[in-house]
């Protein structure tokens, strides 16, 4: 056992000398590509972000001309802020992002819920229209919702018409609003589908099941159970849908019809040039996004560390209870 013993120190020790030799003959071509890729990465976030601080800096410009930087100052805020055009898009974009968040987060987490309880091809199914919801570009989700809000809005307006009292004007179904919010909720929606799905299938089931035997009923199963343990999901589902309603210019330039949101008064007024009040507004829209994006995060990695932690339970023993992990 000496024997063993001492052979494996005499390995232990000579290995060491080995590893950091082998280490140190290591081929010169792939530390030059490590290096080269490491560069490439730099550049890549260089390329990214750079333009983005342009923008944020010459936000603060108080000259006339946006890209000469003549001083620092928050007038060009204070001017985007007082126009009523700005307000009026500002308004809008809030009042369609607040809309289709609610109406995303409720019906992805009851289709998620349902879901559930789906098997077989007819799951496949629900999963490929999920994802290709998700994965299908803006622009064909934009003239898609517009064909057919468009052959919509005729056939029920002929309705409305022949179905009115006479004498009176009937009212006309136009592309605004509420077409906007309609076209982001579908996809939006898709976005909690997965997210709340993620969080039921590292769910404690047993809790569940716990709340069952214990006579509750369905209802408060869901109400105690089931929504305290997703509702970290569905929080960050609901954030997430708010800043990609908020930030989207493809699909609402197709149905927003005559309102305006505040991504096509930026791309609206950019072709009349852009000034440091468009650098302002777009500042301040980066702004809310990355503090909605960074609060989804933060709350997925939490619930994600919670449903980690061990569950703490009592459970009998011989010498009485003990309390076990």
């Amino acid at each position: 056992m000496g024997a063993s013993l001492g052979t494996g120190r005499v390995a232990a020790v000579s290995g060491v000398p080995t590893l950091r030799k082998a280490k140190r003959e290591r081929p010169e071509g792939i530390t030059t590509a490590d290096r080269a890729l490491r560069w490439y990465s730099a550049l890549v976030y260089v390329f990214l972000y750079v333009p983005i601080a342009v923008v944020v800096l010459l936000s603060f410009n108080s000259g006339m001309h946006a890209s000469d930087l003549q001083g620092f100052s928050l007038r060009w805020y204070g001017e985007a802020w007082s126009d009523a055009f700005v307000t009026e898009a500002l308004e809008n974009s809030l009042f369609i992002a607040t809309t289709t968040a609610i109406l995303a987060t409720t019906f992805g987490t009851m289709a998620a819920l349902a879901l559930q309880r789906v098997r077989g091809p007819l799951r496949a199914l629900y999963d490929a229209l999920t994802y290709a919801a998700i994965m299908v570009p803006g622009i064909v989700i934009g003239i898609a919702t517009l064909v057919f809000v468009v052959l919509a809005f005729d056939w029920l307006n002929g309705w409305i018409s022949y179905l009115w009292p006479a004498g009176v004007a009937a009212p006309e179904l136009t592309l605004g609003r509420l077409t906007v919010i309609a076209a982001h909720t579908l996809f939006t929606m898709a976005i909690v589908i997965v997210l709340v799905r993620a969080r039921l299938a590292g769910m404690d089931r047993s809790l569940v099941e716990a709340s069952g035997d214990l006579f509750a009923t369905p209802w408060g199963t869901f109400r105690q159970v089931t929504l305290p343990q997703l509702f970290p999901a569905i929080l960050a589902g609901f954030l997430l849908a708010f800043t990609f309603s908020f930030d989207d210019f493809i699909i609402a330039l197709f149905v927003a019809g005559p309102d305006n949101t505040l991504p096509l008064y930026v791309f609206s007024s950019i072709r009349r040039g852009v000034s440091p009040k468009i650098n302002a507004i777009a500042s301040v829209m980066l702004a809310v996004t990355l503090t909605f994006l960074f609060a989804a995060q933060i709350i997925l990695r939490y619930s994600g560390r919670r449903s980690r932690q061990p569950v703490v339970q009592f459970e009998p023993s011989e010498a009485g209870s003990t309390l076990a992990a």
